[in-house]
């Protein structure tokens, strides 16, 4: 693994004005955009066997074929968040999969989504993004089959990921109820880890414990989706664990409390935001949505990025039952995800309220 102190002859973030998930359109700004799309309140009418498209903001669309199948699919990229061109490409491949496992379904293959500027990188860097990619889809157990690449001036890299799920058993954003249990399933820090990294101020120790979490598969979520008393799941990403709660309390129709003294951290990220090393997004995050939020009085500036910062490649988030809270841990961990704790609950109302 590269030490990240190290000078590298190709720096890959040097290239981006921002790295992984971080990129993403603020949710303010996205919502607006799609906000008149014209065709998105007649797709239900229109095609009965599209169980999930657009309506909710959900991970990936599914379109039933039978009873017993129906197909995922979804798309993810973005530029650098390290400057080691295979993890890169481990890391925007984990991050696209994560999509597929957060509907409740198994992948089945990949197309690669490849953008590079062309004479300012090698081609043996290149290469190694690649290489990452297909690493992780190894692992996942299914082929990269294609793609498209293109002359860019940013390197982007990402995939198509498409998968298969029981339709009855899919879950999407819109099925929380009031009174479930909140369970996440990685730490939080990846956006403040990034930010650090960019100044040459993360450790190696953190650096192998960010790409340990942003190269882990969020596998569970196929056994997940088949517990019984799990109603919601989502993988936190670019908007935050504030921005996608948000998205399951909208589409749910209730309310969520959350203590920030039960989030899971990556090491040392509480003392790298309160030095200030905060991303860009993890502001334009919280600009977008605080006015639905009410923090607890006391809670400082530091403490609120940890819960807008960016996350490339998170962790799952479940709304289950009381009943079922046992085993989604016990099923969290069975995948080898130790870090996963119960963060909160969902209750009546509209807003989501986070107390330290």
């Amino acid at each position: 693994m590269s030490d990240p102190n190290l000078d590298q002859p190709i720096r890959l973030t040097q290239f981006s004005h921002g790295g992984g998930c971080g990129c993403k359109i603020a949710p303010a700004v996205l919502r607006d955009i799609l906000s008149d799309t014209p065709f998105a309140s007649h797709l239900a009418a229109a095609y009965p066997d599209l169980l999930v498209g657009i309506e909710h903001g959900d991970d990936a669309a599914v379109y039933r074929l039978n009873d017993e199948q129906a197909i995922v699919a979804t798309t993810d990229f973005f530029m650098p968040i390290v400057d080691d061109p295979f993890e890169f490409g481990r890391i925007a491949a984990t991050n696209a999969l994560s999509d597929v496992y957060a509907m409740g379904g198994r992948p089945l293959f990949a197309l690669a989504i490849v953008g590079m500027p062309i004479g300012k990188l090698p081609n043996e860097v290149i290469r190694q993004i690649l290489a990452g990619g297909e690493a992780v889809c190894k692992q996942a157990g299914i082929p990269i089959a294609g793609g498209h690449s293109i002359d860019a001036p940013e390197p982007i890299y990402g995939l198509v990921g498409i998968g298969v799920v029981d339709p009855r058993k899919v879950k999407q954003n819109s099925g929380g109820q009031a009174g479930d249990h909140l369970i996440l399933g990685k730490p939080l820090g990846v956006g403040i880890y990034s930010a650090a990294l960019k100044k040459g101020l993360l450790s190696a120790d953190q650096y192998a414990a960010m790409i340990a979490a942003t190269t882990q598969l969020n596998t569970a979520g196929a056994d997940l989706a088949a517990i019984d008393g799990v109603h919601a799941m989502t993988d936190i990403t670019g908007f935050g664990l504030l921005g996608h709660l948000l998205e399951i309390t909208r589409a749910s129709k209730v309310a969520a409390h959350a203590e920030l003294a039960r989030l899971p951290l990556l090491p040392g990220v509480s003392t790298l935001a309160q030095g200030g090393h905060i991303t860009g997004a993890s502001e334009r995050n919280w600009a977008s949505y605080g006015s639905e939020v009410k923090l607890a009085e006391g809670i400082a500036d530091w403490q609120r990025a940890l819960l807008t910062d960016p996350q490339t490649s998170g962790g799952l988030l479940v709304s289950c039952t009381s009943e079922a809270r046992g085993t989604v841990l016990d099923t969290f961990r069975r995948h080898g995800f130790a870090q996963a704790t119960e963060i909160g609950r969902l209750q009546t109302g509209s807003d989501v309220s986070i107390v330290s």
